[in-house]
């Protein structure tokens, strides 16, 4: 069976994986939502407007980039960047909030609510909000804004109302929390723009769909600049793993085409301050699906870490874990000091930022490059641009990573 039309089933199942857990107020809402992107889907005239819109306002599409200098003394590969920093708003997020404000207001609905880690989502929602003439409030954990400030700062400018989070870790994990909270109160007006293959069905499933187009755009450039070759590897970050599904989706059923997603390490496995999900792996249930989660003994979500806010998340979107399972995809994961080194080698050989994310998985390249057969080819994702981290960067670095246990 097709592993890109094959999943998820009719209820939002990836194998095991996914579905939909939620409170009794959201089942209605999440079935009107289903109807609606599936009408969505087969509206001509919703498409070109999602095309025409991601091409005049996002900047679609984005280039592939031969990063030579960068790749230089890591072994005789190429290695290409897929250029999502490029877009308007800073990173691929623009892709999905454009596709479900569009769709927004196909329901009729005018208020939309986010939740952001690194700032991106937020940034990004913030913008097509303003774009379709939305009002739009931002949930963000107090950790995060302290990070991110500069996203705060532009997602008001922007409009929209940017509300702090202070429960628990004070990161993406509450933001979510926290959203889930308004839209179980305002479901009849509000429309929540989930930012990654996370949630309830049909959320892993959309977001997915709207970055699919990462993946089917690297097909034919590639195929233009390497006459007609596909990639050897196909390399992303994963936090939630929007980006990641978006590029490797298009690749699912070519065999020859090896994927990875990259976690955050964090401080290490053994010290137990990381995000990397599948290094613990845990099966539970988290914001409304049911996937590989960090967890205690008892069931109780843990506390993680990362030096990138946007990839410090407790869960692994459903599809992911599915893809883990049927071994089509490797998931490794860096450390922090591994991804800040990344971050300098980019910015200093190619002349780009790169997200602290991103970082991640050009990290994993560096590390792992040697391995690689003489000419391979590999693409990698650099999901968003690095501006948003440069405080972050330059703080690590004046007062070191902290205690590793």
């Amino acid at each position: 069976m097709s592993l890109r039309s094959g999943i998820p089933d009719a209820r939002g199942h990836f194998g095991p994986y996914g579905g939909s857990f939620v409170p009794e107020t959201l089942v209605t809402p999440l079935l009107e939502l289903e109807a609606a992107y599936r009408a969505a889907r087969a509206d001509p005239a919703f498409a070109r407007e999602l095309t025409d819109t991601l091409a005049s306002f996002a900047g679609r599409p984005t280039p592939l980039y031969l990063a030579e200098r960068f790749a230089q003394g890591h072994g005789d590969f190429k290695l290409y960047l897929k250029r999502e920093d490029l877009l308007h708003t800073g990173a691929h997020k623009i892709n999905n909030t454009i596709g479900q404000c569009l769709l927004t207001r196909r329901m009729g609905k005018q208020r939309v609510i986010a939740e952001t880690g690194a700032g991106q989502h937020g940034v990004a929602t913030a913008a097509a909000a303003a774009h379709f003439g939305l009002d739009c409030v931002v949930y963000m954990g107090e950790e995060d804004m302290r990070r991110q400030r500069l996203n705060v700062d532009r997602m008001q400018l922007l409009g929209a109302e940017v509300r702090p989070v202070s429960s628990g870790s004070r990161t993406l994990k509450d933001a979510i929390n926290e959203a889930l909270r308004d839209w179980v109160t305002n479901v009849r007006d509000t429309h929540y723009v989930l930012g990654s293959v996370l949630g309830p069905h049909p959320f892993p499933t959309m977001v997915r769909d709207f970055h699919a187009v990462i993946g089917a755009e690297t097909r034919a450039e590639l195929g233009a600049l390497e006459r007609g070759r596909l990639p050897d590897w196909a390399i992303a970050c994963v936090g939630g793993g929007s980006n990641a599904i978006g590029l490797f989706h298009e690749f699912l059923d070519e065999p020859g085409v090896k994927l990875v997603g990259v976690e955050a390490g964090g401080r290490g496995i053994a010290s137990r301050r990381h995000a990397a999900r599948l290094a613990e792996p845990s099966v539970g249930v988290l914001h409304g699906t049911q996937t590989y989660v960090l967890q205690d003994e008892q069931g109780q979500v843990r506390e993680t870490h990362s030096v990138s806010a946007g990839l410090d998340y407790p869960a692994l979107g459903p599809e992911h874990a599915h893809l883990h399972d049927r071994g089509r995809v490797r998931y490794d994961w860096v450390t922090d000091e591994e991804a800040v080194a990344a971050f300098d080698r980019l910015s200093r050989t190619e002349g780009i930022l790169p997200a602290l994310e991103s970082a991640h998985a050009l990290a994993w390249v560096v590390r792992e490059a040697s391995q690689m057969a003489t000419g391979t080819i590999v693409v990698l994702n650099l999901s968003g641009r690095g501006d948003k981290d440069v405080a972050e960067v330059e703080r690590v670095k004046r007062e070191g990573y902290g205690p590793t246990s």
